[in-house]
């Protein structure tokens, strides 16, 4: 095993006196080629080129010696120190960090950034990073070959950004690049780079320093959740607070009335729904907009759709209100869901069974609905068994006191149905 192992975080600028010290002493220097190439690199170290990090951190486990590993700004944000510390490496590593790439890339925009979202970008993790670009109002994106700016603004295709790209931050080649989303996908961008994510209908629609929930000075904790601080505490809200005060039973066609929009189905399909960031959600029938605005709370991405303009209106209305990010899409399902992106869980407001079967055939993970008769929830239920899914059913009854006269006011009878695809989720 290695004697010392030392991780060095480097920005650009000069090595600091303990990185120089550390590299002077060095038997073993792993790297990028940049690093490999810095003059302070001994000449007479065993050089490992880093690409895999692992089989690098199994090399210096073996080497005997003092190893040093060099990498891009703080190597423990988002960085080698995780891998290198895993333990069936066995390595106790030191760490001299550097401005990490994200705080050097906001600095170069001039924005402060105690308020964004910070994910990474692979391949195999794109699709999500893009729907917290779609979620939040500020997000950076530490990018990877395959998964860059021109695909992050491929997928955010109808959602308008600004995008501020930082190519090779801290080099002589650095350049910083402020355009919109639908303009990112014509170029060609260098890595490793940085992309800063900007904007929506509750945020700023430019890269310029936007106030947080505490004022001019900023707000007290980092990466807040959207619609933070909430107009409203608390969740499964009446109707009346995501409209304008009136019935709950939304008017017009796509959706269902009355029991559709009660606060307890809502807080049940919810639950099984289980919105998180990263996800995309649909919701096909939003009314009043309430669900679509209550996942969205909870740091998912949503499409909601309705057919009744009205609805729609009143939606994106809903959204402002709590300051959330929706995409509001007018049309008639099953018909406007064909060019709509990959959803991970859909909750159906109303449709019947060729809304289900279209949803079942995109294979999102879960998907929740309700009935009106034991007739409909059967045939609902096949729809959603034929698809692939594990079916629950569960009668729903509520009943709404006039608490002054402690009398009936209100009663809600629903069959909710939820599918789940097991497979997936468990290979998730």
């Amino acid at each position: 095993m290695a004697d010392r192992v030392t991780v060095i975080g480097w920005d650009g600028s000069p090595l600091t006196a303990a990185a120089r010290s550390a590299l002077a002493a060095a038997t073993l220097v792993a790297g990028a080629a940049h690093h490999l190439a810095l003059p302070e690199v001994p000449p007479g170290a065993e050089r490992i080129r880093l690409g895999s990090v692992d089989l690098a951190a199994r090399r210096i486990a073996g080497h005997r010696g003092t190893a040093v590993v060099l990498a891009d700004g703080d190597p423990g944000f988002f960085g080698v120190v995780r891998t290198l510390r895993a333990p069936q490496h066995g390595l106790e590593v030191e760490v001299v960090p550097a401005v990490s790439s994200v705080a050097t890339a906001f600095a170069r925009a001039g924005m402060p950034w105690d308020d964004a979202q910070i994910v990474v970008a692979h391949r195999r993790t794109l699709r999500r990073a893009v729907n917290v670009c779609r979620a939040h109002t500020k997000v950076a994106v530490l990018t990877s070959p395959g998964a860059g700016p021109a695909e992050l603004a491929l997928l955010l295709e109808g959602v308008h950004r600004t995008f501020v790209i930082c190519e090779e931050l801290g080099t002589a080649r650095e350049q910083v690049t402020v355009l919109t989303s639908d303009k990112a996908a014509d170029h060609a961008w260098r890595d490793p780079n940085v992309v800063i994510v900007i904007g929506g209908s509750a945020g700023p629609a430019s890269p310029a320093p936007v106030a947080g929930p505490g004022g001019p000075g900023g707000g007290w904790i980092g990466g807040r959740d959207p619609g933070y601080p909430p107009a409203v505490r608390g969740w499964a809200l009446p109707a009346r607070e995501y409209g304008d005060g009136q019935s709950e039973r939304p008017q017009g066609p796509g959706h269902a009335f009355g029991e559709g929009e009660s606060a307890g189905l809502r807080a049940a399909q919810l639950a099984r729904l289980g919105p998180r960031t990263g996800d995309l959600v649909w919701d096909i029938g939003s009314g009043s907009g309430a669900l679509a605005v209550e996942a969205a709370r909870f740091g998912a991405a949503v499409i909601a759709v309705d057919a009744d303009p009205d609805a729609c209106d009143r939606t994106a209305a809903a959204a402002r209100r709590f300051g959330v990010q929706l995409h509001v899409v007018h049309g008639r399902a099953p018909y406007i869901l064909e060019d709509l992106p990959e959803p991970d869980v859909v909750r159906i407001g109303g449709g019947g069974v060729p809304v289900v079967s279209a949803c079942a055939d995109r294979r999102p993970e879960r998907i929740v609905t309700h009935a009106s008769t034991r007739d409909e929830a059967e045939a609902i239920g096949r729809a959603l068994a034929e698809g692939g899914y594990t079916v629950e059913c569960a009668l729903l009854q509520s009943v709404e006191l006039d608490t002054g006269a402690w009398s009936e006011r209100d009663r809600s009878v629903v069959f909710l149905l939820s599918g789940v695809q097991e497979r997936r989720e468990a290979s998730r």
